[in-house]
Parts: C-alpha cells; sequence; structure tokens
C-alpha cells in the first residue's frame, strides 16, 4: 500500500502554488454550498464542471468547462494539474 503524502510532502512539490482540476457534478457542489439559488439562475444537477482544488483538498473555485478552471488557476499563479 502506497503511504498518503502529507501536506509536507505536497509543499516539497511545489504546494502551495500547486493546485489540481478535477470532474464533479454540479449536484455535490450545490450540497457543499450555503450560497442560496440566485433568481434566474438555474443548474442541471449532472452537469460536469471542473473544481480546482488546493493540494490540501480544498475546493479554491468551480468553472464551467476544464479549459477555464486551468486558466483561471495560471492566472492566479497556480500550477494546475489534472486528475481523474
Amino acid at each position: 500500500m502506497t503511504p498518503m503524502m502529507t501536506k509536507k510532502d505536497l509543499k516539497g512539490l511545489g504546494a502551495p502554488d500547486l493546485v489540481y482540476v478535477r470532474e464533479v457534478r454540479a449536484s455535490e457542489v450545490l450540497a457543499d454550498t450555503a450560497i442560496p439559488a440566485v433568481r434566474g439562475l438555474s443548474i442541471d444537477p449532472d452537469a460536469v464542471l471542473y473544481a480546482v482544488h488546493g493540494a490540501d483538498g480544498e475546493r479554491l473555485a468551480v468553472m464551467m468547462d476544464r479549459e477555464t478552471a486551468f486558466a483561471a488557476a495560471v492566472a492566479h499563479e497556480l500550477e494546475p494539474v489534472s486528475v481523474h
């Protein structure tokens, strides 16, 4: 069994500048947010979105497509990687 990496290990790989981008269902994001629905905004709970996560797993942002998620990370001087 491969041991889990610690935050210290991730820091050695470039964290906190290292972030990862992964697919998430809109329903997962909606369930995790305390923000009330915005009038006129409708999103299919089964829609695939792309979340940017810090090396510690914290969700930092959610975008509608992968390219925008990567571009947002780079624009904030972060180094994005993709995970599946």
